[in-house]
């Protein structure tokens, strides 16, 4: 098995595959790649199982040394990749000889450029997965993020590595949007008839503190539902008030929207809390978390409410494609 060698590790790279689904119980959130859609296409250019890790930069990338040589795909965002210099595209497979550097800069679209090597990144997993979740220190390469001299081994393929590319339907479907499409969430008749029309008409900054537990939103503030709006087992009128405890905890999910007092909403994202107490206006759609990973500080995007079959349509015909033979050239 070959290696890479961190000689800059760059902003902030982590290894991540799709996550660890199914411990929120013990209070571990998924985690995971915070655009998806391309760590799956880059690791489908390879021929590498969907879920195999890969390097996740974010907003400035590192560079990488690599003593064998390797197979690689960047896809996600434009980091200005060179090769020895020479200039790699996202969406293709190229060839790294041994010896060779691969070098990447500040981003130039989105937030999150993925490198994915033939065979994988090979990790010591943890609940099953190779994803690094920063906030608990658990997972990935041990439990952080690369630093200047780390060493990671590339796991083993089979075959012979082909040239590939991405089609444009493909490189199309992967671009990230920036009118979010969501479904109600489940506090959201709990706001009163102004805040829906304000939330959705409104465009809203992603904040600087923004991270992969959360994104904080700035811009108009909704107003907060009154106690005597909340249901009776939360407390209504004879419960605390609110900010004080006066919503019950509950399960929160990827991509929920949330109403924190000061009326700022936070989109809750691949580290999040496993449970939380404000109420949560909307939830994105599964089709647009991939957006969410793309989305840097001062980035501006707005919400649009779709039915619950329209965003099941839309899954499925994300899905469809991503199984199709046409999304893939050779």
């Amino acid at each position: 098995m070959g290696v890479i060698r961190v000689r800059e590790s760059g902003l902030f790279t982590t290894v991540q595959d799709l996550g660890r689904e199914g411990f929120a119980f013990l209070g571990v959130s998924a985690s995971g790649a915070a655009d998806a859609i391309s760590l799956r296409l880059g690791n489908r250019l390879l021929g590498n199982a969907e879920g195999a890790a890969g390097l996740e930069m974010t907003l400035l990338g590192g560079t990488f040394i690599f003593p064998q040589g390797a197979t690689g795909a960047l896809t996600g965002s434009d980091f200005g990749a060179t090769l020895d210099g020479e200039r790699v595209d996202l969406w293709t497979t190229f060839a790294v000889k041994p010896g060779q550097t691969l070098r990447l800069g500040p981003t130039c679209s989105g937030a999150r450029c993925y490198l994915c090597v033939r065979g994988g990144i090979a990790v010591e997993p943890f609940l099953g997965s190779a994803s690094t979740h920063i906030l608990s220190g658990l997972g990935g390469f041990e439990g952080r993020a690369l630093r200047k001299g780390d060493v990671l081994h590339m796991g083993a393929a089979s075959g012979l590595a082909r040239e590939r590319r991405l089609s444009a339907r493909a490189v199309k479907m992967a671009e990230p949007r920036r009118v979010l499409r969501v479904t109600p969430g489940p506090q959201s008749d709990w706001f009163d008839e102004a805040s829906e029309p304000l939330f959705y008409g409104s465009t809203y900054r992603v904040a600087e503190d923004a991270n992969r537990m959360g994104l904080r939103l700035e811009g108009a503030a909704i107003p907060m539902p009154r106690d005597d709006t909340w249901p009776e087992e939360t407390g209504g009128n004879a419960g605390p008030s609110r900010g004080t405890g006066g919503m019950v905890s509950e399960g929160v999910t990827l991509g929920a929207v949330q109403v924190p007092d000061g009326g700022m909403p936070i989109i809750l994202f691949v580290e999040q809390q496993t449970t939380g107490g404000y109420p949560k206006i909307a939830n994105l759609i599964s089709a647009d978390f991939h957006s969410l990973g793309q989305l840097r500080p001062r980035d501006e995007i707005r919400f649009e409410r779709v039915a619950w079959e329209t965003a099941r349509s839309l899954l499925s015909e994300q899905e469809e494609l991503m199984a199709s033979e046409e999304l893939i050239f050779e």
